[in-house]
C-alpha cells in the first residue's frame, strides 16, 4: 500500500496538539494481530484503524506510543525484527530502522522490548490516553504496568491520574475528513460503482446469489480496491427483508427484487452503498410503487444534507415521509402522528437512516455533543440510507408486495456549502437500473 509519511506526520500533529490541549501525557494505540481462522490458516490482515490513521503502517503486532509532556512530542513504535527466513514466508518487515526512516518514529523497539520499555514511557504521565476493554491482552499488560507504578509510588514512580479513551482525540479527529481522505472515498465509490452496476448486469434468474457476490468482489479487486470494506451483502426475494443477511446461496428468481449492500474498500477507506433491482429486468406494478416511495422520500434526504443539520433531524423527516407514504399505500391506517407515536412505522423500517463513514464502514466520532445530535460540518462523510422491508408473512400487506425490501444507500460528503453525493454514478433511478438490467 502507498505510503506517505508527510499525511501520517501532520495527523500526529494535531493528535499531538489535542493531547497538550489536555495537559499532556501518553497515547498507547496498538497495532492489530494476525487472528486465527482454523488451525494454521489466519483472516486476511485488516490493521485495526486508528494504528493505520495515525501511522500508517501495515503490519500487524505492536503498537504506537505518542508522548505529549513537558513540550517534548515523541512517536515511539515497537514492531516486529526483520527476520530474513519469516520474510520470505510472510514478505518484508519494515523493522526498527524501517520505522524510523519509513514511519516516522523517534524511538523504534522490536515487539519483544515492549513489557520492558513501556512502563518506563507511561511512568510520570499525567493522562494515559488508552481504549480499554477493546484488547483483553493489552487491557492485562496496562493493569500490570499501572500497579507496579502505583506500587512504586513511593519510590517516585507516578502513575497517570487518570485512563482516557484515546477516541476523544483521534475519533473526533477522523470523523471531519481531509482532502486526501476524501479522494480516497471518493476512488471507494467509484470502486463500489462499477461493481454494483456488475451485479445488476449479473443477477439474471437462476443466478445464485453467490455468484453475484463474486462479480461485486471481482469488480472490487480488478479496479484497485483491497476487496469488501465489510460483508457484501446479496438478498434476493425474501431474503431482502434481512436486514444484516449473509447466508448468499439462493436462486435468483424472476419476479423478485435483489437488494446488493456493498461497498469497496480502497487504502483502508470504504463506500456502502445499497441498490434494490429488479431480477427480470423490470419492477412489478407493486415493487414499483414501494421502490419509488424509498427513491423520493431518499433523494429528497441527500438533498437535505449540508452544514448545521443533525443526523437526527435527517432522520425524523425521513420517518415523516416514509410513514406519510407507508398510509398512502395502505400498509399503515391513521395519520402520520398517530403512527409515529406509538411506533408501528418501525413494522416496515426499523433501522436509522444514516451513519458515519470512513475508515470503518460504521465510522467513528460522536453522535451527539452536549446530548443533542451533533449538526453537521464541512468534511464530514455520512450514509442516507431509508429502507422499507415487507415481511413474508405480513397478512396486512398486499400479497404481491409480502417477502419484498428496498433499501437505496449512497454516501455524502458535507461541503460548504451543502453536500456533494460521492455515489450518484450508482444508478437508482427505475429507468436507470432498468437499462443496466436489461435482459
Amino acid at each position: 500500500m502507498a505510503h506517505d509519511p508527510s499525511i501520517h506526520a501532520a495527523r500526529r500533529a494535531r493528535v499531538f496538539e489535542e493531547m497538550e490541549k489536555r495537559g499532556g501525557g501518553v497515547m498507547v494505540l496498538p497495532a492489530a494481530d494476525e487472528k486465527v481462522r482454523n488451525q494454521d490458516s489466519e483472516y486476511l490482515f485488516r490493521q485495526d484503524s486508528d494504528y493505520a490513521w495515525t501511522v500508517g503502517l501495515d503490519e500487524p503486532t505492536g503498537c504506537a506510543v505518542l508522548l505529549a509532556r513537558g513540550g517534548e512530542r515523541k512517536l515511539v513504535l515497537f514492531v516486529r525484527p526483520r527476520d530474513r527466513e519469516k520474510e520470505i514466508w510472510t514478505g518484508r518487515r519494515a523493522g526498527v530502522e524501517g520505522a524510523k526512516e519509513q514511519y516516522g518514529a523517534d524511538e523504534a523497539y522490536v515487539v519483544s522490548e515492549l513489557d520492558e520499555k513501556l512502563p518506563r514511557l507511561v511512568e510520570g504521565a499525567r493522562t494515559l490516553w488508552y481504549r480499554i476493554g477493546f484488547d483483553a491482552a493489552w487491557d492485562a499488560r496496562l493493569s500490570r504496568i499501572l500497579t507496579e507504578l502505583r506500587g512504586a509510588a513511593r519510590l517516585g514512580k507516578l502513575p497517570p491520574e487518570a485512563v482516557v479513551d484515546p477516541g476523544r482525540i483521534v475519533h473526533e479527529l477522523r470523523l471531519v475528513k481531509t482532502p486526501d481522505e476524501i479522494a480516497k472515498l471518493r476512488r471507494a465509490a467509484e470502486i463500489s460503482a462499477e461493481a454494483h452496476m456488475a451485479a445488476m448486469r449479473d443477477g439474471l434468474p437462476g443466478r445464485r446469489e453467490y455468484q453475484v457476490q463474486s462479480e461485486i468482489e471481482y469488480a472490487f479487486r480488478r479496479r484497485g480496491g483491497s476487496g469488501p470494506g465489510y460483508g457484501t451483502i446479496v438478498a434476493a426475494g425474501v431474503n431482502s427483508t434481512i436486514l444484516h443477511y449473509r447466508a448468499g446461496d439462493a436462486v435468483l428468481k424472476d419476479g423478485d427484487v435483489c437488494l446488493v449492500d456493498a461497498g469497496g474498500e480502497y487504502q483502508w477507506y470504504t463506500a456502502d452503498v445499497t441498490r434494490t433491482f429488479p431480477v427480470s429486468g423490470e419492477f412489478s406494478p407493486a415493487q414499483a410503487e414501494l421502490y419509488g416511495l424509498c427513491l423520493e422520500v431518499q433523494k429528497r434526504a441527500v438533498a437535505s444534507v449540508k452544514p448545521g443539520l443533525t443526523l437526527d433531524a435527517i432522520h425524523d423527516q425521513t420517518v415523516r415521509e416514509l410513514t406519510d407514504g407507508l398510509i398512502g399505500l395502505g400498509l399503515l391506517k391513521g395519520s402520520v402522528d398517530e403512527r409515529i407515536a406509538d411506533k408501528s412505522f418501525r413494522k416496515y423500517y426499523m433501522h436509522r437512516t444514516s451513519h458515519w463513514l470512513g475508515m470503518d464502514v460504521h465510522d467513528v466520532g460522536d453522535y451527539y455533543v452536549d446530548g443533542k445530535s451533533r449538526p453537521l460540518v464541512p468534511g464530514m462523510v455520512l450514509t442516507i440510507e431509508p429502507g422499507l422491508y415487507v415481511a413474508e408473512d405480513d397478512q396486512d400487506a398486499p400479497a404481491a408486495l409480502r417477502g419484498v425490501g428496498i433499501r437505496i444507500e449512497d454516501d455524502v460528503l458535507v461541503t460548504e456549502d451543502g453536500h456533494a453525493n460521492l455515489t450518484e454514478a450508482v444508478p437508482k433511478e427505475v429507468g436507470e437500473m432498468e437499462a443496466v438490467c436489461v435482459r
